[in-house]
Formats: C-alpha cells, structure tokens, sequence
C-alpha cells in the first residue's frame, strides 16, 4: 500500500519543512480562517501532490498563500473537489447536486452565500 500523506517530519524535505515553518509562524501569529477550529491542530503533508497544510480534529485543512496568509482548502465529498472557496466558486454550475449542496453549507459558513448567487 502506498502511504501519500504523513505527518512524520522525518518524511518532510527541506521544501516541506520551510513551508511547515511558516504555517507554524502564521499560527502563531493568529491568522487562521474564522471557520478552521483550534482543537488538535498539527502539519501533514500530502506525499503525492506536495502539499503542506495544517489539519486538526474536524478534518478540516488550512495553507499558506505566497503573502503568508492562511487559507481554508475544502474537499467535497461526493466528486472529490478541492480547491479554496474561489477555486471551487468557479466549478459550481458543474458540480453534482450533492456538492453544491455542501458547498452551499461552505458559503453559508463563512458569509459569502451572495457569492454563490452572483456567480450563476
């Protein structure tokens, strides 16, 4: 079986953990997004495509733009989409039913439900 994702920092490169350095600096700085929890927050690193994030106990995912600011990263269950709120914004009249769904519930989260609706 073939392991993509660790949070092992024996497994990270010298990208990977300069990259974990600064989402720990963003952290501590106290710029993580109104809808990532606090609770059980660690680094994992995602073998397969690279990515380095912070996740916590909701399994909910946060990385690090150019400028060092947090962002949340979602992943709908039923098509498998990723991508920041904008990215999946973009691909919301293809999605199945099932993610607009959830990616409505997204929006609605986080006070961007009229984004949704100027976007159709």
């Amino acid at each position: 079986m073939t392991e993509y994702y660790t949070e092992d920092y024996g497994k990270f490169g010298y990208r990977e953990k300069a990259i974990a350095k600064d989402l720990i600096q963003a952290l501590n700085d106290k710029k993580t997004p109104d809808d990532f929890e606090l609770i059980g927050v660690r680094v994992g690193f995602n073998m397969m495509s690279g990515n380095v994030f912070l996740t916590n106990d909701e399994y909910q995912v946060c990385m690090i733009d150019d400028r060092g600011n947090l962002y949340s990263f979602y992943s709908l269950m039923y098509e498998g989409l990723e991508g920041d709120f904008d990215e999946l914004l973009e691909q919301y009249e293809d999605m199945h039913p099932e993610d607009q769904e959830q990616f409505r519930d997204i929006a609605q989260n986080i006070g961007r439900e009229e984004d949704i609706k100027c976007n159709i």
